[in-house]
């Protein structure tokens, strides 16, 4: 337990200080145009947005850890742990993109990464179908969420809108993933309670 604990502490350090390794795959975005394209209020709303989606990336780390770190079945463990190497691109990625638009993270990250943790661990002990469920669901409502962020960014930011159509189809992916894993569909008022705890994250890291 001793050895679980500072393994996964020094994790959620690496996540935090964004230094955590993914699976090296090249950055979508084409850095070319350097934004000569965008006006003050386009950058301004492509900063906000990838703040957001940085702190949803944080997050996805602590769910994925905390299911992992509480799972029995090595083959689904394995599967959990895979899936979070692939979201530490999407975290290198926004946090790249995040500087390159002179943005900063959220400062409540910690918060985000704490309470996921606790949410990841709670439904990974429900059983493995029950968490692979969550892994559905969760990644299900991600892929919406980043198609409102296509919809409300400007067409001129073409740098962002790669990264976030590349984060789209791995988040089916791994919904389907995990469908396939034998992921047992989750009730309706769960899925509105993470909806609406989705909601407080993403509309709090858009300003802090």
């Amino acid at each position: 337990m001793i050895n679980k604990f500072v393994n996964e502490l020094d994790i959620a350090l690496k996540t935090l200080s964004y230094k955590k390794s993914g699976t090296d795959r090249d950055y979508p975005a084409d850095r070319e145009s350097n934004d000569v394209n965008l006006s003050e209020s386009e950058r301004k709303l492509s900063e906000a947005l990838m703040r957001v989606n940085l702190a949803g990336e944080v997050a996805a780390q602590a769910l994925y850890r905390g299911q992992a770190m509480v799972c029995k079945d090595p083959e689904i463990k394995e599967h959990l742990i895979h899936a979070g190497d692939e979201e530490t691109d999407h975290l290198i990625w926004c946090k790249k993109r995040l500087d390159e638009l002179d943005g900063k993270p959220s400062v409540l990250n910690p918060i985000w990464y704490a309470g996921s943790f606790a949410i990841g661990a709670i439904f990974g002990s429900l059983g493995e179908k029950t968490s692979l469920g969550f892994v559905e669901e969760t990644e299900k409502q991600v892929v919406k969420h980043l198609q409102r962020h296509l919809d409300k960014i400007s067409e001129n930011d073409k740098e962002t809108i790669e990264i976030l159509k590349t984060m789209q189809e791995d988040e089916d992916l791994h919904a389907g993933q995990a469908n396939e894993s034998g992921a047992e569909e989750l009730q309706s008022p769960t899925k509105k309670v993470m909806e609406l705890t989705a909601k407080v994250m993403t509309s709090t890291s858009h300003y802090i």
